[in-house]
């Protein structure tokens, strides 16, 4: 099987075993979409808090979420994304529950979405903006998660990796569009691929180029057609995140 077919079945046996919760109050933070419509001029950065990934191992299990959380938004992150996946990614709900107590930014769940549970536990938690990838989902459950996400008033990051998938979100009407740099079958990186799929931008959403980003150089090969990128393995390897992540930001 390839990474996202083994993450997938893995998932499956997750979300079975989940309880459905009862939809809690939203935790009162800023529109992250807002946000990045109202600052056009500069590149934003959602930060992430990741102890590990499939294909790197461990990144940075000793990590404590919330400290690395505030030193992202001590850099000046427009928003925090947490890997809530415990078997591949060594995450948990709970790190998102106590970094979103703790900050006053948005918190992105970032995980493999499937289920309506996972909306509401997100939300619960304090997530104010869901993941939801393309390519995890068939076009109908892709439109069934958005529109329940919708309904909770989650906003909602379609993350897509190819020109079909870009379509589909846009043609979804997602206003956040994440375009994965990282190809979620065999783990390969390459920033190439934003560069490819931003001729083919025809909405007004706001466009996220996600995965490979090192250094401010990099950041600066998206910024004419990119609102923000998202950075997880490169910040969580610093000593100094909050350093590391303001060397990120770079003017449009």
């Amino acid at each position: 099987m390839t990474f996202l077919e083994e993450i997938l079945a893995q998932k499956a046996i997750e979300v079975a075993a989940m309880p459905l919760e009862k939809v809690a109050e939203k935790r009162k933070t800023y529109s992250f979409y807002e946000f990045l419509k109202a600052n056009m001029s500069e590149m934003q950065l959602i930060a992430e808090v990741k102890r590990a990934s499939p294909s790197k191992g461990e990144i940075n299990m000793g990590v404590n979420p919330v400290a690395q959380a505030k030193s992202y938004q001590a850099a000046g992150a427009g928003m925090i994304s947490v890997l809530t996946d415990p078997v591949f990614f060594k995450g948990s709900i709970e790190d998102l529950r106590e970094v979103a107590k703790n900050v006053e930014i948005p918190v992105l769940c970032k995980d493999f979405i499937i289920s309506e549970k996972q909306l509401i536990r997100a939300r619960n938690a304090g997530a104010t903006v869901v993941l939801l990838i393309v390519s995890a989902l068939a076009e109908d459950a892709l439109k069934n998660l958005f529109e329940q996400a919708v309904t909770l008033d989650l906003e909602v990051l379609v993350e897509v990796h190819n020109r079909e998938e870009l379509a589909v979100a846009q043609q979804l009407g997602a206003k956040l569009i994440g375009v994965n740099n990282r190809n979620l079958h065999s783990f390969e990186v390459d920033i190439a691929v934003s560069e490819q799929l931003a001729n083919d931008f025809s909405t007004d959403a706001c466009y996220i180029s996600e995965s490979g980003f090192r250094t401010a150089e990099d950041v600066a090969r998206v910024r004419t057609k990119y609102n923000a990128v998202l950075v997880g393995e490169a910040l969580m390897r610093e000593e100094t995140p909050e350093v590391a992540a303001k060397r990120l930001k770079v003017t449009r």
